[in-house]
């Protein structure tokens, strides 16, 4: 999962007032977290991702590594004591997103930003020549010191995220490729392009993936006239799969959505929903039991502060959806409770589900809200359980946790700007999913734990 700012942050409101404070436990060097919530470890960002530009992103996890993605590269961290996260190889290959997956020894990153080719010695391109490119990286990470770049795949409109989806006969990896904001002037990416693109990955021969279908999700045109949208439907921002039930959910601009995916290569939309308070439908993220979604609405792309009393608390906030029927019903809202300064970009961001048996927990990233535990196995009373929050980036920047997703007992949290934080929740509701263990965690990928 991935941010729209790469996109759409041109597009984002200016700061916004505040809510009350809260009266979190403190810390000398402004860490606040919940009694519930310790702070474990922190790896800065260093060369060649230092620069305040340089946005750490998403993440991914196989075994005892972590792998960041970041605007400039790739970081991979030796995560065997959480305690003591190591770096063991930062790759530079620059690219936005560089939303990150893995599946055995290949890595794969989104490009979603025209270069001068497909190297990872490329430059800035230009969006309105046809040469230029963008798309998916393939490496063979076999020997985590050295990562190897072995193939490209070029994707109309770019790759913002890409959701790895197993086939069947466990002998190829299919690539959901998101990508949207299609424009008259760029020759590869004109509108309506209401669509994704799906790459086949082989696994034993990874250097022959090519796009092997591009299936319209929208024939009849997406929500483009909605009041208070960020940008209209032209694709999909994010889709999560859950394949034990051929089943996705879709985050689309405007709309979000549920799928089969009985066939890999042929997607089909089963439901479709929209939603007045919802200005960009941003991720997806199922239950244990892939009978709810909660998705999520990145109002301001990212870059505005819209956690306050101004925005409320149904705006720039998770909606809880029952599947019932094949349909998506609407039960509730969730949104941190805490107080946000205007100087501080927070909104619904990227996270995981805690896996706790007979339980609906899910740990959250907010951009400079921080990280938040919260608990909606009662669909329609939602509620924070934890939360670890840094405070203001002095001077003022874009900021905060990208991605915190729970993975073996810990919860990681790329932020843009402080790199890999690592904490640990000790709570009753929740430390029943410490005996879980995982051999990858891939978060558009949902199992049954």
């Amino acid at each position: 999962m991935a941010s729209s700012l790469g996109r759409v942050l041109a597009l984002a409101g200016a700061a916004l007032v505040l809510l009350a404070p809260a009266t979190p436990a403190g810390a000398a060097d402004g860490v606040q977290t919940s009694p519930n919530v310790k702070h474990v470890a922190n790896v800065p960002k260093k060369a060649p991702f230092a620069d305040t530009e340089a946005y750490d992103t998403d993440l991914a996890f196989q075994g005892d590594y972590a792998y960041q993605g970041n605007y400039e590269g790739l970081t991979i961290y030796d995560i065997r004591n959480p305690a003591k996260p190591t770096v063991v190889s930062r790759v530079a290959c620059p690219g936005a997103q560089n939303d990150v997956s893995v599946k055995g020894n290949l890595l794969f990153l989104s490009v979603d930003e025209s270069r001068t080719s497909d190297s990872c010695r490329s430059d800035a391109g230009s969006t309105t020549d046809k040469s230029s490119w963008e798309g998916i990286r393939i490496f063979d990470i076999t020997d985590k010191s050295r990562p190897k770049y072995i193939k490209a795949v070029e994707t109309a409109c770019g790759s913002h995220t890409h959701t790895l989806v197993p086939d069947k006969r466990g002998k190829s990896v299919y690539l959901y490729v998101s990508s949207y904001m299609p424009g008259d002037i760029f020759p590869e990416c004109k509108p309506p392009h209401d669509k994704i693109s799906i790459v086949k990955v082989p696994l034993d021969k990874p250097k022959a993936a090519k796009v092997v279908s591009t299936p319209v999700l929208f024939p009849e045109g997406g929500n483009e006239t909605q009041n208070g949208l960020l940008a209209p439907t032209s694709g999909c921002h994010d889709i999560t799969v859950f394949p034990k039930k051929n089943l996705a959910a879709g985050a689309c601009m405007g709309d979000g959505i549920l799928m089969d995916i009985s066939d890999r290569e042929h997607p089909k939309v089963t439901a479709r929903v929209t939603d007045d308070n919802f200005a960009f439908w941003h991720s997806a993220t199922f239950n244990n039991a892939g009978t709810k979604v909660v998705f999520t609405d990145e109002l301001g792309g990212g870059g505005s502060a819209t956690c306050n009393k101004t925005v409320g608390p149904h705006r720039g906030a998770d909606a809880i959806y029952d599947i019932e029927a094949g349909e998506l019903v609407q039960k509730g809202y969730f949104k941190i409770p805490r107080a946000q300064t205007n100087a501080e970009n927070c909104v619904a961001h990227n996270g995981s589900l805690i896996p706790v048996k007979g339980r609906d927990i899910m740990v959250q990233s907010w951009y400079q809200g921080g990280v938040s535990i919260w608990d909606f196995t009662d669909s329609t009373k939602a509620k924070e359980i934890g939360f670890f929050d840094r405070g203001p980036l002095k001077p003022r920047d874009l900021g905060g946790s990208w991605s915190a997703y729970y993975y073996n007992g810990y919860i990681y949290s790329s932020d843009i700007q402080k790199g890999l934080d690592v904490l640990k929740i000790s709570d009753s509701r929740t430390d029943p999913a410490a005996k879980v263990r995982l051999k990858v965690l891939n978060t558009q990928t949902q199992y049954a734990y």
